[in-house]
């Protein structure tokens, strides 16, 4: 079965559309969110908005002190240890979180890392594959009967522009056969965030279940701590004084403006028909060329169902190996 087209829904939203906007009128009392990554960035703007529209959420994180510290002030969310590099990890957190809560309604896939120096986590897979990919990957597989149990539960994965760096590299993962590239390594974990959402929402549908993956937008987030400034002059996101530079600040979102296509695509009632689609700017891509040069839209390669359903069934066979 196929998932859904990339076809504009016409929403009322934008770029510049904030969380309160798009969460007008949204009640959400009585749901369960987890949000991985949720205490940083665009990540911690996403469990601030959820637990405003009433769910109750949880931040899995590394660093499970400065999660504390940064949702000290904000009511409804607990924090829990998870480290997505770390497949017992992933396992404690999931086994410790089925046994207090039901039903999981809302999974916001947020947490990542780019463009980092060569590393390998769990049984040796590339860094940013397996942080960005298997880990969350691994972390559904555990919840999946969680997500199954729930009324018309959501999963949002944070894709990016840079998944038309590269297509799942099918015959070197992990950079065994050829040099490492951290932008090319990048561009494939960002791809397979989004054909990700595409086989997880074939999984949902038949109990009202929807998963989309999202590109939040550029945004200074922590996210670039592996970029050093002379790279973020060379990108244009710096001025040669080392500020942000005057492209950067006419294109760059603020991090609430990151979070709200994540909140969109976790609630929007105009997505109930949909599923599987990339999304951004609080909207279903349009689907381009795969030789476009722009970075808006969705390549081929990401929102292609068999490529989907293989990277699923490689996964699996990952996980099976790890």
């Amino acid at each position: 079965m196929s998932t859904g087209e990339q076809r504009s829904l016409g929403t009322a939203f934008g770029a510049r559309s904030e969380p309160a906007e798009v969460l007008a009128g949204v009640d959400l009392s009585g749901r369960h969110a987890i949000v991985t990554g949720g205490y940083s960035g665009i990540g911690l703007e996403t469990t601030r908005a959820l637990a405003a529209a009433g769910a109750t959420v949880t931040v899995p994180a590394r660093r499970t002190q400065v999660a504390r510290d940064a949702l000290a002030n904000v009511a409804g969310v607990e924090i829990a240890a998870l480290d997505l590099g770390d497949l017992s990890s992933v396992r404690a957190f999931a086994g410790a979180w089925s046994e207090r809560w039901e039903s999981l309604d809302l999974l916001v896939a947020n947490a990542g890392v780019m463009a980092c120096p060569e590393a390998r986590v769990g049984p040796g897979w590339e860094a940013q594959f397996g942080i960005n990919h298997m880990g969350h990957f691994a972390l559904v597989a555990q919840l999946l009967p969680k997500l199954r149990a729930a009324r018309a539960p959501r999963v949002v994965a944070l894709s990016s522009s840079g998944h038309r760096i590269s297509d799942v590299r099918w015959n070197d993962l992990h950079f065994e056969n050829e040099p490492y590239d951290k932008w090319v390594a990048y561009g494939q974990s960002k791809t397979a965030n989004a054909l990700f959402a595409r086989a997880l929402d074939v999984r949902l549908r038949d109990v009202g279940g929807r998963a989309f993956s999202v590109y939040p937008g550029a945004i200074f987030t922590p996210l670039q701590r592996h970029l050093d400034q002379e790279e973020m002059k060379a990108l244009g996101w710096l001025d040669e004084h080392g500020e942000i530079s005057a492209a950067a600040r006419a294109g760059f979102k603020s991090p609430t403006q990151g979070a709200t296509t994540s909140l969109w695509a976790a609630t929007a009632a105009a997505l109930e028909a949909e599923g599987g689609q990339y999304c951004e700017d609080c909207d279903v891509a349009e689907a381009v060329a795969a030789d476009d040069a722009g970075f808006g839209g969705v390549r081929p390669w990401a929102m292609d169902d068999e490529a989907a359903e293989r990277l699923w069934t490689l996964s699996e066979v990952l996980l099976d190996d790890a």
